[in-house]
């Protein structure tokens, strides 16, 4: 098992800002938030490092602030993972069952997930995590518990996330050389899912969407366990640069006119809305239509979500979202983004915020902070609740949801 921490802290480094959540342990039944920092990401581009001095003083001011805010002294994090290097795939391990009377033990569970995650993969590249999805014994599918039960072959489905090793040995230097170890790297999607998404819309069918401000992140849940991730190479960032170049403003004023008039949908703003713009090269602002504004945003929304559903549609998985689509992420506070997901994805669309944990819970009570604290409560559930510690890659963990719950128990 996991050492047991009072305080755990979820990191994530992003490409437009570096956010640290403390969290504390109340009585080995609950997670407060103690603590948070957030700091503007330098020296990293859609989720990896292009300048490692700018990306360790934005993790330094972070972790300050969090500690400040806290109290305590931070020493380790648990770290989050993005960008396009991440994906993921599925494999099946088959054993044949070599206990006496063909009863299935821990052991042949532990031989058939190592028979699964026992895959070629490219120079370079790592497994992060190993996500079992469930068991057929026999030929008898949808198992989620098979030990104990009686069979000659056992089957395992597995969720198996790989990443660049490069990419993420970067991250973690640079988080080291802030004066904090890392923990564990957990992919930013598995993070988020934890602090917004319901075991029922987990059980049913659902897809978060993590748009940040370089990648937007995808992952499908069905029937309690993960079936697939993706990433996009299209963020936040790009409305802001569209705004600058559309409206000729400086990149810092774009940011600042997306949070204060951005709408993702023209029909949602009045023809008589304006807003002031202002100009480069020392000239005096101008004053425009906020509708303007909103027609340049509305294509790049419309582009990120033509390109969710594609992927969605490549996978498979577009009539199995029955609990619909959850949004989070920095990009999904935008004004009409909800509006016009409903609009492309035609299922039920709803922001999400994080859930699930006490104290500072209304400083995180954003989609801006869904991974932050998601990290956290997946350290949390992993040394407290229904998940167990698992050697299989760096800072890998296996995820027993839903039916798998209590399988792995000192199982590894």
């Amino acid at each position: 098992m996991a050492r047991k921490e009072r305080y755990l802290v979820g990191l994530d480094v992003g490409t437009s800002k570096v956010t640290a959540v403390v969290g504390e342990v109340v009585d080995g039944d609950g997670l407060d938030v103690v603590g948070l920092g957030v700091a503007e990401s330098r020296g990293m581009r859609r989720g990896v490092v292009v300048n490692v001095e700018a990306a360790v003083d934005s993790i330094k001011k972070a972790i300050d602030e969090a500690e400040l805010m806290a109290g305590v002294e931070i020493d380790s994090v648990h770290l989050a993972l993005c960008g396009p290097h991440i994906k993921g795939f599925n494999s099946r391990g088959v054993i044949a069952v070599a206990g006496k009377n063909r009863e299935i033990t821990r052991d042949d569970v532990r031989r058939a997930i190592d028979a699964a995650k026992a895959v070629s993969l490219p120079t370079g590249r790592e497994i992060l995590h190993v996500l079992p999805q469930d068991f057929v014994v026999d030929e008898q599918d949808g198992i989620g518990a098979p030990v104990g039960m009686t069979g000659a072959r056992l089957e395992v489905n597995v969720h198996i996330v790989t990443g660049s090793q490069s990419s993420t040995q970067n991250i973690v230097a640079c988080v080291n050389r802030a004066g904090v170890t890392v923990a564990e790297t957990i992919v930013e999607q598995l993070a988020a899912s934890e602090s917004v998404l319901t075991d029922d819309e987990k059980e049913l069918g659902v897809a978060l969407v993590d748009i940040g401000g370089g990648t937007t992140d995808i992952a499908i849940y069905e029937r309690g366990s993960l079936w697939h991730t993706a990433v996009i190479a299209v963020g936040g960032d790009h409305f802001t640069n569209d705004i600058a170049v559309g409206l000729r403003t400086p990149v810092p004023d774009a940011e600042k006119i997306k949070r204060k008039c951005g709408c993702a949908l023209s029909a949602m703003v009045d023809e008589d809305e304006t807003m002031e713009v202002a100009s480069v090269g020392g000239r005096k602002p101008r004053l425009m239509a906020r509708r303007i504004l909103s027609e340049i945003l509305q294509p790049r929304a419309e582009e990120i979500f033509h390109l969710v559903w594609d992927e969605i549609r490549r996978a498979g998985y577009e009539k199995s979202l029955n609990s619909g689509i959850v949004l989070t992420g920095g990009g999904a506070i935008l004004d009409g983004v909800p509006e016009i997901a409903e609009q492309i994805f035609d299922l039920p669309i709803r922001r999400g915020c994080p859930a699930g944990v006490g104290g500072l819970a209304d400083h995180v009570n954003s989609p801006t902070f869904a991974t932050g604290v998601g990290l956290a409560l997946y350290a949390y559930r992993n040394a407290y609740g229904d998940q167990v510690y698992s050697p299989i890659g760096a800072g890998a963990f296996v995820r027993v949801a839903g039916r798998l719950r209590g399988l792995f128990r000192e199982f590894f």
